[in-house]
């Protein structure tokens, strides 16, 4: 690829291929939509058969389902979700019947070049040609968008490259989700279920039942549980513009991040010494996405958490700091801190004071400790595919910036 010098003011991209020079011509999207198709397809009014129909639960990764619906759009057809909260997105690669919220679009230009087009241009889709109130794509879409265009092989070269490079990320999603769904089967099967005494997977060596206690013996004697302050202590009149000491907020439980937002006073600090939030703590969220749990890393500032927050001290003698991670945030016990059947709405946390009277399963500290490096190093794997995919679409959306104009 070459680079354009910025000082020749011609309609060129930033970024291109070697051997083309030629300016990009300029032209509304009709002209280069040869049909345009509107959705019929209403999967109630449809019977099995082989014909996708295509919905934007299907569009975004859903389950394919068949149906004898009408096969009108092919994989070369691009598709925009033309109404609801999310219309103006758009799609491509897909073949099937489409249904009534999207339209199709089948050009007379490279497909793939003008999808990554439209990409390229998603924000001002959505913040400059939709109707407000309930959106839904202005009916003059086609008559009043701009696209730049170059000559055909240079379309076919860039949507190639880009086919490719989506291609790629789409490899790497599925890696992280398949990775993802076997830490979910592991996690319910490493634990006991409903009255066992043992889990269904164990590692070789370990032979005995896992012993009944008190959820409050994993936890440290006098600052198991703690909630954070709630009412006039941390009011923001209170916070200060420049401290080293500073308010934990839910936001780090939630992502595993530990950056804040507040200062406080070393006074204030000092008042709330309770509260503060050490490395090796866990916190759980305990307001809006509620039970999700992170461990404090260390390094962190000094500080307090807030009202949002739930703070979780373990006793280190009896209990594996990774085991308990893991333990947290099976989905066994998700569903009873928050107090929610399987697939039902979570609306609020059970009581610390009940929670800490639950009777449990727990094996001794060695299969404890196995148990929680092998999740340790499934969430590092985990992790690092995550780390690799949002770099592969941050690398997307630079070419996208540089490579259209």
């Amino acid at each position: 690829m070459a680079k354009i010098d910025d000082s020749v003011k011609k309609k060129v991209p930033e970024l291109r291929f070697k051997g083309f020079t030629d300016e990009w011509e300029e032209r509304k999207l009709k002209d280069v939509v040869e049909k345009q198709i509107k959705g019929k397809a209403q999967f109630e009014k449809l019977a099995q058969g082989d014909v996708e129909y295509l919905d934007t639960s299907r569009l975004n990764g859903g389950q394919a389902l068949l149906t004898n619906g009408l096969k009108d759009v092919s994989l070369d057809d691009i598709l925009i979700l033309w109404d609801g909260s999310k219309a103006g997105t758009v799609y491509h690669g897909f073949e099937g019947a489409l249904g009534s919220t999207l339209k199709a679009y089948r050009t007379s230009a490279n497909s793939k070049f003008v999808y990554q087009y439209l990409k390229r241009h998603q924000d001002n889709i959505y913040n400059n040609y939709r109707t407000p109130n309930i959106p839904h794509v202005q009916k003059d879409f086609l008559n009043v968008f701009t696209i730049s265009i170059p000559g055909s092989d240079e379309q076919a070269k860039i949507g190639s490259f880009f086919k490719k490079l989506d291609d790629t990320i789409a490899l790497h999603q599925r890696k992280l989700d398949l990775l993802k769904e076997q830490k979910k089967g592991y996690l319910q099967k490493m634990f006991p279920k409903n009255g066992a005494k043992v889990p269904e997977l164990r590692f070789a060596g370990f032979a005995d039942d896992w012993e009944e206690r008190k959820f409050e013996s994993l936890l440290d004697k006098n600052e198991g549980v703690r909630r954070g302050p709630f009412g006039s202590a941390l009011k923001k009149d209170l916070f200060v513009k420049e401290s080293p000491y500073v308010v934990y907020e839910q936001q780090n439980a939630i992502y595993d991040h530990y950056e804040t937002r507040y200062n406080i006073s070393k006074e204030k600090f000092e008042e709330l010494h309770k509260f503060e939030l050490i490395a090796d703590d866990f916190i759980m969220s305990g307001a809006g996405t509620i039970g999700r749990i992170s461990k404090v890393p260390k390094g962190i500032k000094k500080g307090v958490f807030n009202q949002a927050l739930i703070r979780f001290r373990i006793n280190k003698e009896l209990t594996d700091s990774e085991y308990f991670l893991q333990f947290i945030r099976a989905d066994f016990m998700q569903r009873k801190l928050t107090g929610a059947n399987s697939g039902s709405a979570i609306t609020n946390l059970v009581p610390m004071s009940d929670v800490k009277k639950w009777e449990i399963k727990v094996p001794i500290k060695e299969e404890q400790q196995r148990i929680g490096s092998f999740f340790k190093q499934l969430d590092d794997t985990i992790a690092l595919h995550q780390r690799k995919l949002d770099l592969l679409k941050e690398q997307k959306k630079g070419f996208l910036q540089k490579m259209f104009v």
